[in-house]
């Protein structure tokens, strides 16, 4: 079935109407004013849409012959005005004359069908349009350039090369003494497999917190400028700011972006001791953010009590700290003794009048640890591609262990097959149902 949809976003100057299937040529042609059944590949046609005698559009044609074509069929984009009663119009016209409106992610599903991508490139696809930043446009254009793809080919090709040695034995099982595979290799193999897998497995938190903005709590006692730092670095005035202690009593968020990477703030209620009952739930949400943050910005404008710095110390523990000193433009005061016992970097600032901000950037960015991104690195940011390579590592873990037990190659074989198949989950490689495909392309833009 041939199938038609706008590829852009309604409201422009123009708009481009994307068409597919094998009778693309010959439903446009019938609304053309020239023949493209013949049209050469890759090429381009200037003419009119008509409905009959009437002129609807002056256009541009662009032609692509199967397989040279995102969808792998024929294919042809028409590109003209953005007036919604002339793309609706154009739709219809395609419609009455054989397309069916395509649904959403349809173009995409047709590439992985016709083999122009995998499945986890097909799902790029989805990640590139939804990229928010420099990191996830790149993670995204990573993926869909085949760099993931081509991690997991190699892992399941040494997966594929120790299952066939393994059942080789199983064909000589006549002959008890006779090993194909060396037990001692196959460990160490096995190891640096599921080594790889682990890594990539690990990366799923960094792609979460990339894709979703890496949460930074601003915390510290009430009235020491948490709102005005908030402020100052969304370049707004996002919070309430007052000499009146407790006057955060929620948790406020927004989100900016340093060096292509996007944080996500919390601005906390002050933590002091308080009979105020709403207060208490504003504090209590505090303590709950700085569990979830995975920077916590410590603001202070005084040397802390023995109390705060204990405090800080248990709930920051598996946390990137950030120690800040505020207000240095009314106190100099010297609190690093003070803070010696914390493995975290010391910044002084006047969040009020706009001293230190850079480099407070500068910290923020270091303290999320995440590398330069390159062009051919691999982050996981896909729920199911975490989930297939957990559940890999799993089958490869039982391998491992099985190999200790000295247990024999048919057992291992199975798991080792289970690992492949997972494996495989993520690109395609296997039959996949269709409810897992139309689940995957139903989030998906109509039009792509």
């Amino acid at each position: 079935m041939t199938i038609c949809a706008l590829a852009t976003a309604p409201g422009g100057a123009l708009g481009i109407i994307r068409i597919s299937g094998p009778k693309t040529l010959e439903i446009l042609s019938r609304v053309f004013t020239k023949n493209l059944t013949e049209a050469d590949g890759n090429t381009i046609h200037y003419g009119h849409i008509k409905d009959g005698e009437v002129v609807v559009d002056e256009v541009l044609v662009s032609v692509f012959r199967a397989p040279h074509s995102y969808t792998g069929e024929e294919s042809a984009e028409i590109s003209c005005h953005g007036s919604s009663y002339i793309l609706n119009r154009v739709l219809s016209l395609l419609i009455e004359n054989g397309c069916r409106q395509a649904g959403p992610g349809e173009f995409t599903q047709r590439a992985y069908l016709n083999g122009k991508m995998d499945l986890s490139q097909a799902e790029a696809v989805a990640d590139l349009i939804a990229s928010s930043n420099k990191a996830t446009h790149q993670i995204a254009m990573s993926q869909l350039r085949g760099h993931f793809s081509s991690q997991l080919a190699q892992l399941r090709e040494q997966l594929l090369k120790l299952t066939s040695l393994l059942e080789l034995e199983l064909d000589f099982s006549d002959h008890e003494d006779l090993e194909f595979a060396d037990r001692n290799e196959l460990q160490e193999l096995t190891k640096t497999i599921d080594n790889h897998i682990t890594r990539l497995a690990r990366s799923f938190e960094t792609g979460q917190a990339l894709k979703q903005g890496i949460p930074v709590a601003i915390a510290g006692k009430t009235n020491v400028g948490k709102s005005t730092l908030l402020n100052t670095l969304l370049k707004d005035d996002r919070a309430i700011v007052s000499d009146i202690h407790g006057t955060t009593r929620d948790t406020i968020e927004d989100t900016i972006d340093i060096r292509g990477i996007t944080f996500r703030f919390i601005d906390t209620a002050g933590i002091r001791q308080t009979t105020d009952a709403i207060e208490q739930i504003g504090i209590n949400r505090t303590y709950a953010a700085i569990e979830k943050a995975r920077i916590v910005l410590w603001l202070i404008d005084a040397k802390p009590s023995e109390e705060e710095i204990k405090d800080m110390h248990g709930r920051c523990k598996n946390k990137s700290l950030v120690i800040i000193q505020n207000k240095i433009d009314k106190t100099r005061e010297d609190i690093n003794s003070s803070l010696s016992t914390f493995q975290a970097p010391l910044l002084k600032i006047s969040a009020k009048y706009n001293q230190g901000i850079d480099d407070l950037e500068q910290a923020i960015y270091q303290a999320a640890n995440i590398h330069d991104l390159q062009q051919d690195d691999v982050i996981v940011t896909n729920a199911r591609h975490y989930d297939a390579l957990t559940r890999a590592h799993e089958h490869i873990l039982r391998v491992i262990d099985g190999l200790q037990l000295q247990l024999s190659g048919d057992l291992l074989s199975e798991d080792l097959h289970q690992a492949l198949d997972t494996l495989a989950e993520i690109t395609g490689g296997q039959i996949t149902p269709n409810e897992v495909l139309g689940n995957i392309f139903k989030n998906f833009c109509v039009g792509k």
